[in-house]
């Protein structure tokens, strides 16, 4: 995050440069005792001289979050003062997570407070409409990158003016490999007189391990990581001083950039943990020393001209690196797809040292050709899927997967994304989870996320960078070990109503399961839950009780808690899946998830693909508004990125706002929402 300030058109780097010139000015006939003390007096300037760039200080910037049962809620404050002699446009740059919901923002000019309001999108949109045909720039962008967006607002503030940002946004953190994580972007491009990061974490199963550690961390910083934890309580502050932030002892360039992140896990005595708060549950389930399931894998491999080059050879690296992690109880099979469908074997064969080694040697002859037969790969890979359990070829007890690679579009065979979605979704019939990557842009992502979420699967975008065969094998270690399937949480139904997703195909190592609902009664304050599952020698049943006093028990450290958290918890996760609902749903169905996910988005306030936040500028002026989004991925920014430059106001009056999220990457088709 940072606030940068472009006004003037003059730039840190020419500041830093010019401040060097300087000192490398000092007299050369001086005295020693006349160069030192001037060396000193001269650095003792440019200490209050290096908080000032382009004539805006950042005086204060903070980082506060307080995580309660898995829950973050993040508040970014950042100050700012015009140390120049005219008003200055000052930017204020934050990378937000994907996962993440911007819940409030605000600025504070000189003591006066312009609030962010959350409004239906289209509602939002008509104003930013409107302004644009005044030939005004609203700042209306939608964009996303890997793992965070990026949220811009900038302000016009006369000088010696005051002015503070603050955003607050929110997620459930997701537990992936064992550790819940939580990623910050550090950013502020200058040095910062007061920068902290805070982490206050609550856990009331009791936090068994915390860690934090930053891409920018050198060794001299390493021990201003201030970490603490016991209990139910863990704490994490990082307070660099302005020396400690430079790059060097006499820069003025700060070191501050990069990714600080925080990753922790519960302790876990049973396999799963219940919570009731106010008229709502969580349920977390996570059972731990479960033997490992079998699982029957077939990979179904696009190699058309397209994936020609570094593709194809990233492809190959990170097959052969999956093909050291299987494990021998395991059954697979390469299915390759161009013009024609290419099969290794007839069918699935075990995962024998000697099979292995035969894999590698045919994973190193992929090669690319012809167009792509999408359809034709992903059948043959679903139908030898199922002639495997139907023959009792894999065991009875044994977890299936495809996973489906493809840089293109369907060009030979059945081509139309419709009648493959049809065709594969009625030969799963829901038996198994399809997992769906798209290497690079040239995808349509849409199509590819539909068809996996109607297969109880996810789609992932692989990045076409240097680090892609490391994108895949990450991809398959987060599925490489499953434990249960046909997992059920079972709630009675006559007691509970709005009830998050609660069956799950797979449970995988190393992850959880969590489940949110609210009660009929708010006056309830005890649930019974049937868990259900299939594992690697037997049937996983028992029955788990909570009630709201035992919950109260151990909530006694109050100050670590947030407000109505399980509340806001169970809205996110419920806005979450209604939102991924809606992406394969059509007609009706497509409506009525729609108008669920924007009623609670509106009264919890959550910047989602469906509602936009307005932020009203300072001072009277026609153009009133800018309006932040939430960027969806696969969306066209081509365009909107040309927008983006023009939100640069050389001469704008006082008061001018812009707000937008900003990215470096352009995705494809554009996506109706």
């Amino acid at each position: 995050m940072c606030i940068v300030q472009i006004g003037t058109l003059l730039f840190s780097k020419m500041e830093n440069h010019l401040l060097l010139c300087i000192l490398l000015l000092i007299p050369a006939f001086a005295s020693s005792d006349f160069l030192v003390t001037h060396v000193r007096n001269i650095k003792k300037r440019n200490a209050d001289n290096d908080l000032v760039v382009n004539g805006i200080e950042i005086y204060s910037m903070k980082i506060d979050s307080k995580v309660t049962s898995r829950f973050a809620h993040n508040v970014i404050t950042s100050r700012a003062v015009n140390r120049g002699n005219v008003h200055k446009e000052v930017f204020f740059d934050v990378e937000l997570p994907k996962t993440a919901f911007i819940t409030n923002f605000s600025m504070t000019i000189d003591g006066v407070t312009y609030p962010g309001i959350i409004k239906e999108k289209e509602v939002a949109k008509k104003q930013y409409e409107k302004a644009v045909s005044k030939g005004q720039t609203a700042g209306l962008v939608k964009a996303s990158g890997r793992k965070t967006e990026k949220f811009t607002v900038s302000v016009n503030i006369e000088a010696a003016s005051k002015v503070t940002f603050e955003l607050t946004y929110e997620e459930l953190l997701k537990r992936q490999f064992g550790k819940y994580e939580m990623f910050i972007k550090v950013k502020p491009k200058q040095l910062v007189k007061d920068f902290e990061i805070e982490v206050n974490i609550f856990e009331p199963q009791g936090i068994a391990e915390l860690e934090a550690e930053g891409t920018f961390i050198t060794n001299d910083l390493q021990n201003i990581i201030k970490k603490t934890f016991s209990d139910k309580k863990g704490h994490i502050s990082f307070k660099p001083t302005l020396d400690q932030q430079r790059t060097c002892a006499n820069c003025s360039q700060s070191v501050l950039d990069g990714d600080f992140t925080v990753r922790y896990d519960v302790k876990r005595t049973t396999a799963d943990n219940l919570q009731i708060v106010n008229g709502y549950f969580v349920h977390f389930f996570a059972p731990t020393n479960l033997p490992k399931l079998p699982k029957n894998v077939i990979f179904v491999i696009d190699i058309s001209g397209s994936m020609s080059g570094r593709e194809i050879e990233q492809t190959r690296e990170a097959l052969l690196k999956i093909l050291d992690d299987i494990n021998e109880d395991d059954f697979f099979n390469f299915i390759l797809f161009g013009s024609e469908v290419h099969t290794w074997k007839e069918t699935l064969i075990k995962a024998t040292p000697e099979n292995l080694d035969e894999a590698r040697k045919f994973v190193r002859g992929i090669n690319t050709e012809g167009m792509t037969n999408l359809h034709g790969g992903i059948m043959r890979g679903i139908d030898m899927l199922n002639a495997a359990h139907e023959g009792n070829l894999v065991p009875k007890r044994s977890a299936s997967i495809i996973i489906m690679l493809t840089d293109g579009q369907p060009n030979v065979g059945v081509s139309n994304t419709n009648d493959i979605q049809v065709h594969v979704k009625k030969a799963i019939e829901g038996k198994y989870p399809l997992y769906n990557l798209g290497f690079g842009y040239g995808v349509d992502y849409n199509f590819l996320e539909k068809m996996a979420l109607e297969n109880k699967g996810l789609a992932r975008r692989i990045y076409p960078d240097s680090d892609a065969a490391l994108q895949l094998q990450g991809f398959y270690d987060e599925v490489s070990n499953p434990m249960l399937t046909d997992v059920e949480l079972n709630y009675p139904e006559n007691e509970i109503s709005d009830l998050t997703k609660n069956s799950f195909k797979h449970f995988y190592d190393g992850s959880e399961i969590v489940v949110a609902g609210r009660f009929i009664d708010n006056n309830q304050n005890s649930l019974t839950v049937d868990v259900r599952g299939e594992g690697a020698n037997d049937a996983l049943s028992y029955t788990t009780q909570q009630d709201a006093e035992q919950t109260a028990k151990a909530f006694q450290e109050q100050e670590y808690i947030f407000g109505d958290y399980i509340e806001r918890l169970w809205a996110y996760l419920t806005i979450e899946q209604l939102l991924e609902k809606r992406i394969a749903a059509t007609g009706q169905e497509k409506e009525n998830l729609t108008a669920e996910a924007l009623d609670l988005s509106l009264k919890y306030k959550f910047v989602t693909p469906l509602t936009s936040m307005v932020v009203t500028k300072p001072e009277d002026n026609d153009n009133q508004d800018g309006i932040a989004d939430k960027p969806i991925e696969g969306i066209d920014i081509f365009t909107i990125l040309l927008d983006s430059y023009l939100t640069y106001i050389p001469h704008a009056p006082h008061g001018t706002l812009v707000v937008s999220t900003l990215s470096s990457v352009c995705l494809e088709g554009e996506q109706n929402i």
